[in-house]
């Protein structure tokens, strides 16, 4: 394997309010490191840019050795940044992230961090993060993919595991160590895939309920965190959001359900 391999995610209860954010590397010479921490009051999407600058940074600040697994959250440091020989590909479900750091924030910079319509522009300390980790960083050599959250992708699932159990205040164990030694089949990397457009959190349609239907039961949700909970791990287990009555009727009618 000729490239390092990054899988990040962001989780946030109640947006703003207790966050996590995590990430999975896979270093050319097989060796894996799982990066994660916690936040007390903050925002989904700040997670998720935390989550893809911390990768960058440990990748840049720390050469692949082996050693013993840790257990420990770990916050890299940005200092004395080399830059990796290697192309490095990154995954990431935010299309936020994806937009703002292959587009957005150069713009902003350029405009004094200000949107088009003169507004301030919203996460801007870690914006301007990302553009001082960029003056010691090839960027040329980083390829951004889109994956879709909550579709099966196991490095996009495992990341999803570590930061949200960040953001319940819980200590997950941090992997180190060999690809093999590995439990996660992170190399079954997705396919690409269309960035899908994003929306600002304004024009968002406001979710109706979350469904899951497991083992002929259906079982309306407020939110998605007791919706994911009630389906995980569940062979053949079935959800979806709804953002109306005749949205959510649809949805069942395709699950053959006539309620």
């Amino acid at each position: 394997m000729e490239k390092t391999i990054i899988f990040t995610d962001g989780a946030c209860s109640g947006n703003p309010g207790p966050g996590g954010w995590a990430s999975v590397i896979v270093f050319p010479n097989g060796q894996v490191r799982e990066l994660g921490g916690p936040a007390v009051q903050t925002t989904n999407n700040r997670m998720e840019i935390l989550g893809v600058l911390e990768a960058l940074r440990f990748i840049a600040s720390h050469p692949p050795s082996k050693g013993k697994p840790a257990r420990e959250a770990v916050k890299p440091s940005i200092s004395n940044a080399e830059s990796s020989a290697n192309e490095v590909v990154v995954y990431t479900d935010s299309v936020y992230v994806l937009k703002g750091v292959q587009q957005w924030m150069w713009g902003w910079s350029r405009n004094n961090w200000k949107t088009s319509e003169g507004k301030e522009v919203l996460n801007q300390d870690l914006w301007k993060e990302f553009i001082e980790f960029f003056k010691n960083y090839d960027r040329k050599k980083i390829k951004w993919n889109y994956c879709a959250g909550h579709s099966g992708v196991p490095g996009n699932e495992r990341c999803d595991e570590v930061a949200v159990a960040f953001s319940k205040g819980e200590r997950p164990y941090l992997f180190s160590g060999q690809l093999g030694d590995y439990s996660v089949d992170i190399m079954n990397l997705p396919e690409s895939r269309d960035l899908p457009e994003f929306k600002p959190k304004s024009e968002k349609k406001k979710v109706l309920c979350y469904l899951s239907y497991v083992n002929g039961v259906l079982t309306r949700h407020g939110d998605w965190a007791s919706c994911e909970k009630a389906v995980k791990g569940r062979p053949g287990a079935k959800f979806k959001k709804a953002h109306s009555e005749s949205e959510e009727k649809e949805i069942l009618l395709s699950w053959g359900i006539k309620n």
